[in-house]
Order: structure tokens, then C-alpha cells, then sequence
């Protein structure tokens, strides 16, 4: 046996970051099950509440636990105010971050894109680990080079920090990307000009595509979204649901697997398949 494939047969070394969350819980969880990965450490700003009953610590501290656990990647499900300070943490304790947290600025991504470079390393930037949002996106991508008039409507439960939610803005840039590429880049350019009788009736307008993007927030909702195409006398509705955290789960232990081959920043899981 090589030396390369002595490495294969190696675990990888995953941290948990956010450990005690909702989906904190569920990636532990998820790294526990996966025979590929070991988890070798945790961490959460609530962790002398602690009711994982774990083999290792729950360490209130990221840096302790970085420099204790020495992580190969971590998973990152912690805050949109917190999440950039934990990734440059982690690419200078030379562990490769693994983001579900959205909310982080295009400056964010491109200074964790130079630093991941720098230093050899690899970020990966997930605002959604569910395969059939992945298809919902590219499904939208497609139908936008054909209908002229979109709007998305996302909904997430009332605990969510951000709005829209990573997810509509992503599948809002694929789309945008596609009506360019029909050579028509604004949606709904026949609508008539509107009188908004109250601010936000029409949620969040795309500056440069026209694109409306709608967030629903409410108890009992998990993560889903909806995008409907319209033209005369039809209309085209994509929709994902996602009734419970473990769907998102195999699309984390992809990301952390494939973390470790790549360099730089990966923005989205669909460049992971």
C-alpha cells in the first residue's frame, strides 16, 4: 500500500462548531454514524450546558478546541455574526471550514477565498446541504432562459438570523445568470409601475434583475422554498421542502469528504457533485 492510499484509508479528523444547536446536533449526529469520519472535537459558547454525553469535551472556547482537537475540517453552524471570525480561526489553525451558516458578505468570501489560498487550504460555503434544493436551483437555472417573469418565495422557521435566506440568493444569481445568458437579464420588464401602499409588500426587488424574493418566517417551518415562473396562460412551480434537519446531513459528510482534495473557496454544493 502506497502512501497515498495509506491516507485514504485514514479518517478524517471533523470538528463541530455550534455543536448544541439544531443542526449542530444533527451534524454530530451525522459524524458519529459516517465510518469515513472521527470526531475528534466540539465546541459551543453553551457548553457547560451540555447534554451530548460525548467521549471528548464540549469546549466553550473554538480556539481551545482547535488547538486541542487539531481538526482536519470543522463544520461551521453557528451565527451570521459569528461565522467569519470562526472561519479565519479555523484556516490559521490550518483546518479546513465547512460553512452551513448564511449571512456572510461577498467581502467575507473573497478575503476567505485569498486567505484559503494562502494558505493551501480549502473553505466550503453551503447555504443549502439538500440534494433536492441543489435540483430545485438547477431546475430554476433552466426555466429562467425560457419564462420572463419569476418570483421567489422562501420559508424558514422564526429562529432564522438572516433574510432572504442564502439559498433564494443563490438560486436568484443562477437564475439571473441564466436570463442573461437568454439575452433578456431583467425579469417582469413588461409589469406595470407599481404603488407600494406599504414598504416590503413586494419583498426584497433585485436591483439589477427586477427579481422579487419573498421570506416567511414562522414556528413549525424548517427550510423551503418556491419558485414560480408565470407567462400567458401558465405558470411553472418549483418547490423544495425540507420537513426535518436530517436531509441536509448527506450533503454535510460529502462537503467535509471532498474538503480535503480541494483549494480555495467552493461556494455551493452543486460544484461538489
Amino acid at each position: 500500500m502506497n502512501a497515498a492510499e495509506s491516507h485514504n484509508t485514514q479518517k478524517i479528523r471533523t470538528a463541530v462548531c455550534g455543536a448544541l444547536g439544531r443542526m449542530g446536533r444533527e451534524v454530530v449526529a451525522a459524524v458519529l454514524a459516517d465510518p469515513q469520519l472521527e470526531l475528534v472535537g466540539v465546541a459551543d459558547f453553551n457548553a457547560a450546558s451540555s447534554d451530548l454525553h460525548l467521549n471528548i469535551p464540549i469546549e466553550a472556547s473554538l480556539a481551545d478546541m482547535l488547538t486541542r482537537a487539531k481538526p482536519e475540517v470543522c463544520v461551521d453552524f453557528t451565527h451570521p455574526s459569528e461565522v467569519f471570525a470562526n472561519a479565519e480561526m479555523m484556516l490559521s489553525a490550518g483546518c479546513r471550514p465547512v460553512i452551513g451558516t448564511t449571512g456572510l458578505t461577498p467581502e467575507q468570501l473573497s478575503l476567505l477565498e485569498q486567505k484559503a489560498e494562502a494558505l493551501n487550504l480549502s473553505v466550503l460555503v453551503i447555504p443549502n446541504f439538500a440534494l433536492g434544493a441543489v435540483l430545485m436551483m438547477k431546475f430554476a437555472e433552466m426555466a429562467s432562459q425560457y419564462f420572463e417573469h419569476a418570483e421567489i418565495i422562501e420559508l424558514h422557521h422564526n429562529q432564522k438570523a438572516d433574510a432572504p435566506s442564502g439559498t433564494a440568493l443563490i438560486t436568484a444569481e443562477k437564475m439571473e445568470k441564466a436570463r442573461k445568458m437568454a439575452g433578456q437579464p431583467v425579469f417582469g420588464l413588461d409589469n406595470i409601475q407599481e404603488t407600494h401602499v406599504q414598504a416590503g409588500a413586494r419583498g426584497t426587488v433585485r436591483e439589477d434583475s427586477g427579481l422579487h424574493i419573498h421570506s416567511v418566517r414562522l414556528p413549525g417551518l424548517v427550510a423551503h422554498q418556491e419558485v414560480i415562473f408565470g407567462a400567458p396562460g401558465q405558470l411553472l412551480t418549483l418547490r423544495h421542502d425540507s420537513f426535518d434537519r436530517k436531509s441536509f446531513m448527506p450533503g454535510v459528510c460529502l462537503a467535509v469528504k471532498k474538503a480535503l482534495g480541494i483549494k480555495g473557496l467552493i461556494y455551493g454544493l452543486d460544484s461538489l457533485l
